[in-house]
């Protein structure tokens, strides 16, 4: 296997076209895996296609992961390889006794470079061609795996805050269950996808929690998951405020969670000290009836201005005070504002040498009195005035 593992990690860069992985040793086993360079905002990743003979399961690997799942799969479950890169082709053999037999050829006419940028083909973690079940399911892609034209907005949607799950990874432990709570799923497009991406493409053993308020919703949230074999995906009914369900978790996602129940999921994340929280908040009245501050008041009383201060002073607020409990916080463009001015992601990552300096941002303190407000987050976190 040496030879083999020395040409694998000699074609692992963006000049390889596709490796195939075929003839399985074993019926019940995984029957065919496809793999391909593509080019991510974290960098050149390879996604294996794995097909076990009813349903394709995606994952993206780095760079150095791949190589050693290649080996493991060549000489325990498969016995030929295609490899094709812009200037050679090879042809892997493994014989029942484990002998390798390789044999490579240049191409006579080099093909050109794939084009692994943005620009040219937007390349999604849930690509296009490929079908996902629960996204046939919603209406969003046909049986064949193509894209519903009405729906694309979705599509895009759907991929886009993948991107933002797939940033977080790196502080998600592989090594155990790991625990999220979707507050105000609603129709919960996004929980399975991030279940779908999470555990069935990138493998982690995850268990996530959806919780809204409307029954009808939630049943068949569930009879969805129990209909795609997500066992570890379950949909309640209840209140935000009120749930006490878990004494841990990890990822806290609130998707359009109206007004102040945003405040409530960012306190309990807090309180759980998750290790990632991904907000798209909604529906910012709160601030938009305290607001007071003379120096502002020209602008302030044009009710259309005021209401869209009050909702950017909420969110910059809330980042403020994720940042004072021990995270690092970003303020992020979910998607374009031609869809949804709802647009605004807050995405914090827990910092344990923040949680240890202990220290509280004062100037948080000066402006919610410059401005004469105080933000549901700021009592449930207990910040001093």
């Amino acid at each position: 296997m040496e030879e083999l593992k020395t040409l694998l990690e000699s074609v692992m860069n963006e000049d390889l076209l596709h490796i195939v992985v075929s003839a399985p040793r074993s019926k019940e086993a995984m029957q065919k895996i496809k793999i391909r360079p593509v080019r991510q905002k974290a960098g050149l990743r390879f996604q294996a296609a794995l097909w076990d003979g009813k349903k394709e399961f995606h994952r993206n690997y780095e760079p150095q992961e791949i190589v050693p799942d290649l080996l493991t799969w060549m000489s325990r479950d498969f016995k030929q390889m295609q490899i094709d890169t812009v200037d050679q082709s090879a042809a892997v053999l493994v014989s029942k006794k484990g002998k390798v037999t390789i044999k490579t050829r240049k191409r006579s006419r080099k093909r050109e470079q794939t084009d692994l940028s943005h620009n040219r083909k937007k390349e999604y973690l849930l690509p296009e061609g490929t079908a996902v079940p629960f996204l046939v399911k919603l209406g969003v892609m046909t049986p064949e795996g193509k894209v519903v034209k009405a729906r694309y907005d979705k599509f895009r949607q759907i991929n886009r805050f993948l991107e933002f799950v797939e940033d977080i990874c790196p502080v998600l432990d592989r090594g155990r269950e790991l625990k999220m709570i979707d507050f105000g799923c609603g129709k919960s497009y996004l929980t399975f996808a991030i279940y779908y991406y999470l555990h069935e493409v990138r493998g982690y053993d995850l268990r996530i929690i959806g919780l809204d308020l409307k029954e009808d919703v939630i049943r068949h949230c569930n009879e969805l998951a129990q209909e795609f074999g997500y066992k570890k995906l379950q949909f309640l009914t209840g209140d935000i405020a009120d749930y006490e369900g878990v004494d841990e978790v990890d990822l806290v996602v609130t998707l359009h969670a109206c007004d102040t129940a945003t405040d409530f999921a960012l306190a309990k994340a807090v309180a759980w000290k998750a290790k990632a929280i991904l907000s798209v908040p909604c529906c910012q009245h709160e601030l938009n009836r305290q607001i007071d501050c003379e120096k502002l008041r020209p602008v302030l009383k044009y009710g259309l201005l005021k209401e869209r201060m009050a909702a950017l002073i909420t969110d910059g607020l809330r980042a403020g005070l994720l940042e004072d409990a021990g995270y690092r916080v970003q303020v992020l463009e979910f998607i374009d504002m031609e869809h949804t001015p709802k647009n605004i992601l807050l995405r914090a990552v827990l910092d344990e040498n923040r949680q240890k300096d202990g220290k509280r941002d004062e100037t948080l303190d000066a402006c919610m009195k410059f401005l004469h407000v105080r933000p549901t987050l700021a009592g449930l976190l207990q910040h001093d005035e």
